[in-house]
């Protein structure tokens, strides 16, 4: 079978390797369909993604079809089509057992600590497994990536009457206005792209969205009618982007760090104190997100947040140009279908 290995930085290669064996008990053997690419993919091909080590098979965005079950599994059948939760936790640490899965203590996340889905067939823990019925192959494949913004507004909880702004607009950006709209929440955005700002005005995903030109607090303050907002997330994955969002929660409010980078942030420490803001880093998602982004899926134009699509044989060439907001990604796909014919 096909499976797309990245060597080392910028190092893809396709190779043929054998079939994994029989799934063990309450595991389910399944055919890769679609990955989405994301982030850590982009960051990864550039050597700039961290908790990673090489080689590795990218691919944690995943659209399968369950092909084979283990002994005991229920609930699923052959033939169906389904999403991916590719966290694998311990479920005996102390953040498991409090439901804290997406930050258990030994995570294993697959593309990132483990082989990802870049391959024809893989086993997975049926548990993981979440059918959204009715979906296609590319909604199924954005399930993940939007589960994290779902889980950072939850991890927030925003009052119905709390201002809100997002910062940043790639798709995890995007997963956290939905998330908020989901809500009934009112969201402004910032992201410097016209071309991103104007997809999410389009798709009703914020009620205004900004550029945040040379003095974002300004921007910020001007949008929100004269004063700060109450909850901030930054979803931006660049330090100095994340730093400057030190200064946009109004006093007593929040700041959710949903991007992450390889390194140290700087905040000013008295002008925290000062406004008794809280801090919070969201990682992942958990069932819960899951289940709750399948709710909303009917309200997604999917066809338009897919807005590239390639190949096993075009991908090494394709991903430098993805990671240019030039060309105007908002989610590349993998197409998996005919991979064997891809095979070295």
């Amino acid at each position: 079978m096909l499976q797309i290995t990245l060597h080392e930085v910028a190092d893809i290669r396709l190779s043929d390797v054998p079939m994994p064996d029989a799934p063990q008990p309450g595991w389910v053997q399944v055919r890769v369909r679609r990955v989405g690419i994301c982030g850590t993919d982009l960051h990864a091909f550039a050597g700039k993604q961290p908790f990673f080590s090489y080689p590795r098979v990218l691919g944690h965005e995943l659209a399968v079809t369950v092909h084979q079950l283990g002994a005991g599994v229920s609930g699923l059948a052959e033939g169906d089509d389904v999403a991916v939760r590719p966290y694998l936790e311990c479920g005996v640490c102390r953040a498991c057992r409090r439901g804290r899965t997406n930050c258990c203590s030994d995570l294993k996340v697959l593309g990132v600590h483990m082989d990802g889905g870049m391959r024809m067939y893989i086993n997975l823990p049926a548990s993981h497994l979440h059918h959204a019925h009715g979906v296609s192959l590319e909604g199924l494949a954005l399930v993940e990536m939007l589960s994290i913004g779902f889980h950072a507004v939850r991890r927030a909880n925003p009052q119905p009457d709390d201002q809100i702004v997002v910062v940043g607009l790639g798709p995890i950006g995007l997963g956290v206005c939905l998330a908020a709209r989901a809500r009934g929440l009112s969201v402004i955005a910032v992201d410097p792209s016209v071309n991103r700002r104007t997809f999410a005005s389009m798709q009703r995903l914020v009620a205004q969205a900004i550029d945040p030109g040379t003095d974002v607090v300004s921007s910020v303050r001007s949008a929100c009618g004269g004063t700060l907002p109450d909850v901030v997330f930054d979803a931006t994955g660049h330090p100095a982007a994340m730093e400057a969002s030190f200064s946009l929660p109004g006093n007593g409010g929040s700041l959710v760090l949903v991007g992450l980078v390889q390194g140290e942030l700087r905040f000013v420490d008295p002008e925290f104190h000062r406004r008794e803001l809280t801090l919070l880093a969201s990682r992942n998602a958990t069932a819960i997100d899951f289940d709750a982004v399948i709710a909303a899926l009917p309200s997604i134009d999917i066809a338009a947040w897919v807005t590239h699509r390639t190949r096993p044989n075009e991908l090494a060439s394709v991903l430098p140009l993805w990671r240019d907001p030039q060309h105007g990604v908002i989610k590349g796909m993998l197409d998996l279908d005919d991979a064997q014919s891809a095979a070295c």
